[in-house]
């Protein structure tokens, strides 16, 4: 059976890729990383994407149209049928998110709805929440909106400030996002009434997973 060819956009460093590629490199994962787009030249998330032989490119971003057009094109052009956003940090064109709806997804360090946006970290520890984490969600054309797929937590503890929150939830992003798209790449999610349900067991993992990441 062909594996899902999935499509990256990143803005940065990278590590959310790294985590997909390292998943990928596996004979029993469902994906592939086909393509890595990214709208900063010196992102160093292409580096990764060098070093993993998969093809890549920067792509100028004069304004969300030109951008969406050119990413569109490019996505299409290499097959993708899955579009992940790991630390991508413009917003898109209401029209790639609508001609991409339900094949879009990206990753969030909180626990959605709550504290969407820019600096979630800082929000939660703000907040005084006692448990942080991530989200993995479909995306809607409002900002960190979209039906919910995978979501990890993880403690806030008294001593933490951002750096220390930021690299636990960070670690927890990456065993949910491969799950995310081994779930979707296997055919188990839908989307029914603004939930994703997702079908058959998901194996049993942390208990502060949900699902459970194996």
């Amino acid at each position: 059976m062909a594996r899902l060819k999935v499509g990256v956009l990143i803005s940065g460093r990278g590590s959310n890729l790294q985590a997909l590629i390292d998943a990928a490199a596996a004979p029993d994962y469902p994906a592939e990383i086909a393509l890595v787009l990214s709208n900063r030249a010196d992102a160093a998330g292409l580096a990764r994407a060098a070093a993993a032989g998969i093809p890549h490119r920067a792509v100028p971003h004069p304004s969300r149209e030109a951008f969406a057009a050119a990413a569109d094109a490019a996505l299409r052009d290499s097959g993708v049928g899955l579009v992940a956003l790991a630390g991508f940090m413009r917003l898109l064109d209401g029209g790639f998110v609508a001609a991409w709806r339900d094949r879009l997804v990206n990753i969030h360090p909180s626990l959605l709805p709550a504290f969407p946006g820019l600096d979630a970290q800082r929000q939660a520890l703000a907040a005084g929440v006692k448990i942080a984490g991530c989200t993995v969600h479909f995306v809607r054309e409002a900002v960190d909106t979209g039906p919910i797929i995978v979501q990890a937590a993880v403690p806030v503890r008294e001593d933490d400030d951002e750096a220390a929150l930021s690299a636990r939830i960070l670690a927890a992003e990456h065993r949910i996002y491969p799950l995310a798209v081994r779930l979707f790449a296997e055919g188990r999610l839908a989307v029914e009434g603004g939930r994703v349900r997702i079908a058959g067991a998901v194996p049993p993992g942390l208990a502060l997973f949900n699902p459970a990441a194996g």
